[in-house]
């Protein structure tokens, strides 16, 4: 569904009750791009990621084809930056019940500065609860960037909420996919590496295979079904070499 023809935002459900947002971007002397939102959508509505602040708007609309922005429960992240949360206030106002989740890293150096209302902080391991849904935060500091990474693992659907893991260049034209994305997220990597290669990312990447996913919702580009365990550790060793 194309939710604003200007922009060309579209919403589709990539798991059951999980909704991924996409806005196509241009980047000034750059490929093209996107960002990936995430919606789940449940007795208590949660957002992963916000996207940067100047396109709150269009991800908002997004969100209010499926559910009341005023009864948004959560608003969770990553990392602290721009696109995993730049809109984060604007979010907080308007949903008045909304909190920041995040982990205790974030909160501790960045969220509960700058977020109008205090972060709702996991350990890892921690589970947090919507109704329908369960997630279960895991610590990734340093995987791929920020010592305050983490993702969320749905329990239901094996949807791993794996914000930057896997990145892929283009418009995200396609929802969700089968095909390789590791390929073209390593291509992506070689021109443009993001990553800290800190000593411990193997056994991080481990950590998230071992929750074997089903589902890999990916920030940037497609989502991607199929053996998440198995992918995972791929990318594992395409790092290692």
């Amino acid at each position: 569904m194309i939710t604003n023809s200007a922009s060309g935002t579209n919403l589709h459900e990539i798991a059951p009750a999980i909704y991924r947002i996409n806005t196509p971007v241009e980047i000034p002397g750059g490929p093209k791009f996107n960002f990936n939102q995430y919606l789940v959508a449940g007795d208590e509505a949660l957002v992963f990621h916000t996207g940067p602040r100047r396109m709150f708007a269009l991800v908002a609309e997004a969100i209010g084809k499926i559910v009341a922005l005023e009864k948004l429960r959560y608003v969770a992240f990553s990392h602290f930056e721009a696109d995993e949360c730049g809109a984060l206030n604007e979010f907080l106002a308007a949903a008045p019940a909304a909190q920041p989740v995040c982990s205790q890293v974030a909160a501790l150096v960045s969220v509960n500065d700058v977020a109008d209302r205090p972060a709702r902080a996991l350990a890892d391991g921690e589970v947090l609860s919507l109704g329908r849904h369960r997630l279960r935060w895991r610590d990734a500091p340093h995987v791929p960037h920020g010592w305050e990474c983490g993702f969320l693992m749905e329990l239901e659907t094996k949807t791993l909420l794996c914000g930057d893991l896997f990145t892929q260049a283009g418009s995200g034209a396609t929802p969700l996919t089968d095909a390789d994305i590791l390929e073209p997220s390593e291509a992506f990597r070689a021109q443009m590496d993001y990553w800290a290669h800190a000593p411990h990312t193997s056994a991080t990447l481990e950590k998230l295979a071992r929750e074997e996913p089903r589902t890999l919702a990916c920030m940037h580009g497609s989502a991607w079904r199929g053996d998440g365990a198995a992918l995972l550790r791929a990318l594992a060793d395409s790092l290692e070499a």
